[in-house]
Order: C-alpha cells, then sequence, then structure tokens
C-alpha cells in the first residue's frame, strides 16, 4: 500500500543554487512517514505517552538521481516493504508532481520499534502491525 504526501520546496530548503540541499530529502521521508501513521490512527506522541514506544532510524539507504529545485510541488512515497517484530523498512520515493514517473530520490529507511523510556528494541504492537498494509 503506497502513501503519498504533497511537499513544496521552499527558499529555506536549498543551498545557493536553489537546489534543494541534499539532507532535506531525508526530511520529507520522515514527514511522510510519520503522516503514514497518522493516516491510519497513530499519533507518536501518543504511542509514547500510551505505549511507551517510539520509532527511530536504525539505517538509511539513499539515492539521489536528479535535483529539486525551489518551489518545486514534490510527492514523498511512503511503502512498508518488510514488516519484522521490532523493525519496519519503508520504501520511500520523492518525484515532481508534474513528472511523476521521473524520481529525484529514493531510498530504503530501517526504523526500529524501541521502549520510549530505555531506547531497546521492543516488539511493534499487533495494532500497528495489522494496518501497516504489507502485502
Amino acid at each position: 500500500m503506497n502513501f503519498t504526501w504533497p511537499v513544496r520546496v521552499y527558499y529555506e530548503d536549498t543551498d545557493s543554487g536553489g537546489v534543494v540541499y541534499y539532507a532535506n530529502y531525508l526530511k520529507y521521508m520522515e514527514r511522510a512517514r510519520t503522516e503514514f501513521l497518522r493516516a491510519r490512527g497513530f499519533e507518536q506522541d501518543q504511542l509514547i505517552e500510551k505505549q511507551n514506544i517510539i520509532f527511530a532510524v536504525r539505517s538509511v539507504q539513499c539515492d539521489y538521481k536528479s535535483p529539486a529545485r525551489f518551489n518545486d510541488e514534490l510527492i514523498v512515497t511512503a511503502e512498508i516493504i518488510e514488516l519484522k517484530k521490532a523493525s519496519m523498512l519503508f520504501e520511500q520515493k520523492i518525484v515532481r508532481s508534474q513528472q511523476p514517473n521521473q524520481i529525484l530520490c529514493q531510498g530504503k529507511i530501517r526504523i526500529a520499534c524501541l521502549h520510549a523510556d530505555t531506547f531497546k528494541p521492543r516488539a511493534i504492537p499487533n495494532s500497528i502491525m495489522e494496518v501497516a498494509g504489507v502485502d
């Protein structure tokens, strides 16, 4: 199940040449993953407070293919492609909304489920597993 989230590139997102700074692609992906969870009924602050759960990035593999520029309208996707007991692997892509077949950036981001108080791994709750959307 592929989730999409729109993003506009602001001047603050770019370098002096008007190109999106590489680390900002990771921020766009982070926002899309947050909205992915929110769309499924999970607010991260409530997961911390009520279930003592946080999700943390464990690893990132990212390929930059073509630059996004100031004022571009982007679409960021988030799809869980692997679900384990205590982690999720997201595949994410960023494209221009006007050119959805041209990938600007793509990555695989592994997210670990942790106890919020100890930062030790814990199982992803069944309520999240059930709506994760892995085919």
